[in-house]
């Protein structure tokens, strides 16, 4: 039998094996396929190939061109995915595992990139928070900003999901403007390998953003700089392992781990059998324990329920999972696929061994059990099984061991602080989830539970039909957690992008900071447009170009008309004893609807032009009121463009309104979309 060659990709080159290449088995029958693994890998050449090729390429294209590039890619991967699905079933995943890592990647992806469109700006450096104001009047202050590292960042991906651990990781990276080397686990690397293949053959990446390293590191770690980032997906043993390399923590190199954890599901006080929320929890925890033959690393290992709930919480779990059928991953009457290989077969059984001393199996015998269209004996196939601990309190292996497949532990609590301690007890997870529809015990479960995992994902009968489930992290929310889980952070949009990049504080005038971040900031010059602005492209309006307009009195039958008009009659418009006793108000005021309304009146151009639409405004803020009799002037100034399209962007406007003394009145930023 030939065995199929899986190889690195390494700086623009595919590398085949080498003689000491490790051997990888299909999960369904046990039979040895492929090897990977090249021990004169020349790390120190990818590193560099990434950082003075890749790097220079990618940090010279802006984020929208970067997110376009990540839609691009997910487009044509999803084109590709039936053979990943196809390769895919000899991990032993089944039709809907695939979709959750194929799928999830290719979904991932495409979050990211829209992200990248809507909230980042079309250059190349990212704004941090707002302006810090360090002096009296104005001339010096401070302001936050990211930008790219000049290094690589080294992934290191677990087994379970082999193409959406590589894309989650990839999508932030490539968006921050990193260049990426991806280590995928050496069982299913052969998945991820092929991945790689689809996105290199789109000719979409910039040469060097993306190089595979199939099979083992070597010393790469040893060569990484206070410019690059590992990023680590796998067990809390390979991580410590990992993170406490003198070389690393030497040279502050970032490392941000997802590890495993011992992940736990409360059902709710509220939520008794005869409830829809006692079934969603009973479904909720039947799926995690067998999607993916419960290799996920957010799989419920711990079940927490009322005392008097544990026993038809076993029953009703029991019931669900004997009609799980198990076996081959390609046949529709699968359930429940393999294990990933034999080896972890073994694993897991270890680990049952040492949960089976303080918990009692309730559930699935690993020694006899149905699977059909594949030799159970050869393939990497168990049972779901479920056990229940009849005393958590007292157990300490339930709570700090990790069988990595199909297995979870039931055990009840006494009162909600209970079931609190008890989630609390696996020291950091990833997500923990609560069945309930009482708000006053999410809130409770938050409180006391949030600083313990990472995610607290709360559904009931009102949510269940759109939520994402407990086991599924979404890209706009941080995955991770505290503790045993790894205490860092992926995903979460923009904040997953943030890991990529350096923030830097910028000290100065404002003309520099404004030079620096490409927005105009009050202080910073104008430019005092002759031409009307609303009557120039978005190409030719300049950062920083400026309307004043002449000046309008507001009139006391204003007042009144608009409050008429609208319906608007409150008191302080329309009462002068009662606004008079506002300590905010000297009498009857403007409406600051008014005012904004007059505003606009005063500077926009009414005839067609290529301001094609006003889209909204954004940090209103009323300063002093404006009685009647008083006057308001405005001043419109270009603070920021962003590109949208191929036929407008969006410009905005910072808007200001004084009074006759030159005193703030209002101010706010005013968002036009912009024909080129």
């Amino acid at each position: 039998m030939t065995l199929l060659q899986v190889n690195s990709f390494a700086k623009g080159q595919w590398i085949a094996p080498d003689q000491g290449a490790r051997a990888i088995e299909d999960a369904v029958t046990g039979q040895v396929f492929a090897q990977a693994g090249n021990g004169a890998l020349d790390v120190q050449g990818m590193l560099s190939y990434a950082r003075d090729v890749g790097g220079p390429a990618l940090r010279a294209m802006t984020f929208h061109d970067r997110a376009r590039m990540l839609k691009a890619l997910a487009l044509h991967i999803g084109k590709n995915k039936q053979a990943l699905y196809d390769l895919s079933f000899k991990t032993g995943a089944t039709q809907s595992d695939h979709m959750i890592d194929v799928d999830g990647g290719i979904g991932t992806m495409f979050v990211f990139a829209a992200k990248g469109r809507r909230e980042m700006p079309d250059g190349q450096i990212y704004v941090d928070g707002e302006v810090e104001g360090l002096s009296r009047s104005g001339t010096f202050s401070g302001q936050h900003i990211c930008t790219p590292l000049q290094g690589v960042a080294v992934h290191i991906n677990a087994f379970n999901f082999p193409v959406w651990g590589m894309l989650e990781k990839l999508a932030p990276t490539l968006l921050a403007g990193v260049p990426a080397i991806v280590k995928p686990a050496t069982a299913t690397c052969y998945v991820t390998e092929l991945c790689v293949k689809i996105m290199l053959d789109s000719g979409i990446l910039p040469t060097g953003a993306l190089q595979l390293v199939s099979g083992g590191l070597s010393d790469m770690l040893d060569h990484l700089t206070m410019q690059d980032v590992v990023s680590f997906t796998g067990s809390a043993q390979t991580g410590l392992m990992l993170r406490s390399q003198p070389h690393l923590l030497q040279n502050a190199i970032r490392f941000t781990a997802e590890q495993d954890s011992l992940n736990g599901s409360i059902l709710g006080p509220d939520a008794t059998p005869d409830t829809p929320e006692f079934d969603l929890f009973i479904k909720e925890v039947s799926r995690e324990l067998t999607a993916k033959a419960g290799q996920k690393c957010t799989a419920v290992r711990r079940i927490m329920a009322p005392e008097a709930l544990v026993q038809p919480v076993i029953e009703a779990l029991s019931a669900r999972l004997a009609k799980t059928q198990i076996g081959a991953p390609d046949l529709k009457e699968t359930r429940m696929g393999a294990l990933v290989s034999n080896a972890q077969k073994r694993d897991v059984l270890e680990k049952v061994a040492i949960i089976g001393a303080e918990a009692e199996r309730v559930f699935g015998n690993p020694d006899d059990f149905a699977v059909i269209g594949a030799d159970g004996d050869k393939g990497a196939f168990l049972p779901p099984m479920l056990f229940h601990c009849a005393d958590p309190d007292n157990a300490a292996r339930v709570h700090d061991t990790e069988a990595f497949g199909p297995v979870s532990t039931v055990m009840g609590y006494r009162d909600l602080d209970h079931a609190i301690a008890l989630a609390n007890k696996g020291q950091g997870s990833l997500v923990a989830s609560v069945i309930t529809r009482d708000a006053d015990v999410a809130r409770q479960v938050a409180i006391g539970a949030g600083a313990y995992h990472g995610r607290l994902y709360f559904n009931n009968r009102d949510s269940m039909k759109e939520s994402t489930g407990h086991g599924s992290p979404m890209p706009h929310m941080v995955h991770g957690g505290p503790g045993r889980a790894g205490g860092g952070e992926e995903l979460g949009g923009v904040r997953g992008v943030m890991h990529y990049m350096q923030r830097t504080a910028i000290q100065g005038g404002p003309d520099i900071l404004s030079g620096i971040t490409d927005t105009w900031i009050p202080g910073a010059k104008e430019i005092v447009s002759k031409a009307h602005p609303f009557t120039q492209r978005f190409n030719a309006l300049q950062i920083g170009q400026t309307l004043y307009t002449e000046p309008r009195v507001i009139k006391l039958e204003d007042i009144e008309l608009f409050a008429e008009f609208t319906g608007d009659n409150f008191y302080a418009h329309m009462d002068e004893e009662a606004a008079k006793r506002n300590p905010f108000f000297p009498g009857r005021v403007a409406h600051g609807y008014l005012l904004l309304s007059f505003a606009a009146g005063l500077f926009v151009e009414p005839n067609e032009g290529p301001v094609l639409a006003n889209t909204g405004l954004d940090n209103l803020r009323f300063m002093q009121p404006i009685a009647a009799g008083e006057l308001i002037k405005v001043r419109l100034t270009v603070m920021k463009k962003t590109k949208r399209n191929d036929e407008y962007g969006e410009v905005r406007w910072h808007v200001t309104l004084t009074d006759s003394k030159d005193a703030l009145v209002a101010q706010y930023e005013l968002l036009t979309m912009v024909a080129y």
